[in-house]
């Protein structure tokens, strides 16, 4: 059953797997990478893409506050979270802004928390899991760097590619 209208992102125009069927090329010289499928699916959005921003965090969410607060005009945020699940990187009103601020989506190499809350929100969420609990507020971490998740080296200005299928990673915006 397709998805209403408003749940998709004007750029996700193809599925991921066709994606790949396409562009064998780019999979076979690493232009084209699909992360591991070890990401649980939230928000409205089951399909979004965009360009890439990174940030790399652990256990404190503080960068992660400040670049949802930027106009998002239709990125993904890549948040590194170390792989931790012993609190959330993002939560409801994190969800919240970064639909209100124009965000694609966002991909938390950690957990969420306010599931609900963040499934009402018009904007794309993978991450590992929730947990209830809140990340520290101390402001370390790194923006705009080179992270490692799922598998793959993911670079800040990239392309991201996420549907019920999965996550692709992109060197360059691909074309249907």
């Amino acid at each position: 059953m397709p998805l209403p209208e408003h749940t998709q992102s004007p750029m996700a125009a193809f599925p991921t797997a066709e994606a790949c069927d396409s562009n064998a090329e780019l999979i076979a010289n690493g232009d084209l990478r699909a992360l591991h499928p070890i990401f649980n699916i939230y928000g409205q959005r089951r399909c979004f893409s965009g360009p890439i921003v990174t940030l790399k965090v652990f256990e404190d969410n503080v960068l992660v506050r400040n670049q949802l607060e930027t106009k998002g005009e239709g990125q993904v945020l890549v948040i590194d979270g170390g792989g931790s699940k012993r609190c959330a990187l993002v939560g409801g009103n994190l969800g919240q802004l970064a639909q209100n601020n124009g965000w694609a989506g966002i991909v938390v190499n950690g957990c969420v928390r306010d599931v609900d809350e963040i499934n009402d929100c018009d904007v794309g969420v993978r991450a590992l899991g929730s947990n209830p609990l809140k990340s520290s507020k101390k402001g370390h971490g790194e923006k705009n760097v080179p992270v490692y998740i799922g598998g793959t080296l993911i670079r800040d200005g990239e392309w991201l590619y996420a549907d019920s299928d999965g996550i692709l990673i992109s060197k360059t915006e691909l074309s249907v």
